[in-house]
């Protein structure tokens, strides 16, 4: 890890990507050949050469749903200066969300994503709009320029797990 890269996880926070759900991950609107998981996955989106690049036009649509409950904190989102997103909304717990269907609901956040985040500056979340967190959808609405494609060259989610007790491994006590 980096210097740069150490600097910028907000304090107590952690890199979320060890609590992803990799077998429900998906990309409305990539390119077949940039995936989400150029941006998402460790290794690849330290590469500046692999890309998730919108196909058809400039949005994307992203869920990530994790394999615990977390606590959403902040969100880094790097991308190229003139074909980076730029409007940016999140939606906790949103399952199956299409683009016929992603202005029916109200975002748990709308950020818009400035030249310093681009470059990797977090953006901080509204913390209590992400308390109990299964999945988060991200909604790329446009780019900078309001191009025909958008960039993304990095997402990382930073926050905590919620400690939660399982269920199964309670015994019942029995009545005397």
């Amino acid at each position: 890890m980096s210097a740069e890269s150490a600097s910028a996880i907000p304090k107590g926070q952690v890199d979320l990507l060890d609590f992803v759900d990799w077998s429900g991950v998906e990309c409305l609107n990539q390119s077949g050949s940039h995936t989400i998981f150029n941006a998402l996955k460790q290794g690849y989106r330290e590469d500046e050469g692999l890309n998730l690049v919108s196909d058809a036009d400039e949005q994307l649509l992203i869920y990530i749903p994790f394999n615990q409950v977390i606590k959403l904190h902040s969100i880094v989102i790097k991308g190229p200066e003139e074909e980076g997103p730029k409007t940016v909304k999140l939606f906790s717990n949103k399952e199956h969300m299409g683009f016929s269907n992603v202005n029916d609901y109200p975002p748990s956040d709308t950020v818009v994503l400035s030249e310093d985040n681009l470059k990797g500056k977090p953006v901080i979340l509204k913390y209590v709009k992400f308390q109990n967190v299964r999945s988060v959808t991200i909604f790329i609405e446009d780019n900078q320029l309001d191009g025909e494609t958008t960039k993304v060259e990095k997402i990382v989610l930073y926050g905590t797990t919620v400690e939660t007790t399982d269920m199964k491994g309670l015994k019942k006590i029995e009545d005397h």
